[in-house]
């Protein structure tokens, strides 16, 4: 394998400094499911902690490297947010975060609970990233990008420390893909470990800049997305999180938003699981595609829960 940014040793060792209350995640046989699918379906599940996603773990490990208390700016449509809030805090760092006019309130509300300057700017998280970089350029904050920063991705590796505690090596793992970070963590450790798993990237249909980057092996970018699933809705990935992704990940799937409110409902219905749609696109895939996936050993990321009562009201609803 060529040299690579993200580094085995800090992931490894990003399990030693990030808050115990985000590791070991559940991970389970998930029976019934897998039965009606066809395969071996085990589910992480990165919803049952303060934040309701897996972005803790990237910004646990980005705010622990950190050599002095300047204050600090990011972007986010919500869980990013909401983690930089609570490391932050537990740190002390001042935060400023920048996200969409039209943002989850519910996300809204909780990184403001947690204690950081919310600032609702544009209409994507794209806008509200240029917003920020102005702000930190002024300030002199440390702008903290997701997808690029290399310690968020190595804190979100450690995912694949844990899957690679499963009794027998998987045949796949899903994992959603918006900005990146998510797959690239995992799939660094995963493929060094047992390099005959096949990493899988899911993104919404509406928002296929990364898969297309991927494919292409530069950035592509998307004038607008069009897609329920806000936290992987990216129109301009970050290079670096192209570069990532390119020798550790197999392929790049896609799914229409009916796919994810269907894994919404099943895994509500089936797990007793609240998901966002972004969070539960790597299932939506396995539902999408299951002739793909039948007989096989299969692992998805449930990566996040942060839905509103109208949106699960809506989904849920027969």
């Amino acid at each position: 394998m060529t040299a690579r940014r993200l580094s085995l040793e800090r992931i490894a060792n990003a399990a030693t400094v990030i808050d115990p209350v985000f590791l070991d995640s559940p991970q389970f046989l998930a029976e019934s499911l897998g039965r009606e699918l066809g395969c071996r379906l085990v589910v992480k599940v990165e919803t049952m902690n303060p934040i309701r996603s897996f972005k803790a773990r990237g910004t646990e490990f980005l705010t622990a490297s950190l050599e002095n208390r300047t204050p600090l700016a990011c972007a986010t449509a919500g869980n990013f947010g909401q983690g930089m809030a609570w490391s932050a805090r537990k740190r002390g760092l001042p935060l400023t975060v920048f996200t969409a006019a039209n943002a989850n309130p519910l996300k809204v509300e909780r990184m403001r609970a947690l204690g950081a300057d919310v600032q609702l700017v544009g209409e994507d998280v794209e806008a509200a990233h240029e917003a920020a970089k102005a702000f930190a350029s002024e300030t002199g904050a440390r702008l903290v990008e997701d997808g690029r920063d290399p310690e968020i991705a190595e804190g979100a590796g450690t995912i694949g420390i844990e899957l690679s505690r499963w009794p027998e090596p998987f045949d796949y793992i899903l994992v959603p893909l918006g900005d990146g970070a998510l797959l690239a963590g995992i799939a660094r450790w995963v493929k060094a470990h047992h390099p005959a798993t096949r990493m899988i990237g899911v993104c919404a249909s509406g928002a296929p800049a990364m898969e297309r980057s991927w494919r292409s092996g530069r950035v592509e970018e998307l004038g607008s997305t069009n897609t329920i699933a806000d936290g992987i809705a990216v129109r301009s990935p970050w290079p670096e999180a192209v570069d990532d992704l390119t020798g550790v990940t197999d392929d790049v799937l896609l799914v229409e938003d009916g796919a994810l409110v269907s894994a919404i409902r099943r895994a509500h219905a089936d797990l007793g699981v609240v998901l966002e749609p972004a969070g539960a696109a790597a299932l939506a895939a396995v539902i999408a595609h299951p002739g793909q996936f039948r007989g096989q050993l299969v692992g998805v990321i449930l990566s996040g829960g942060n839905a509103t009562a109208e949106q699960l009201s809506a989904w849920l609803a027969p």
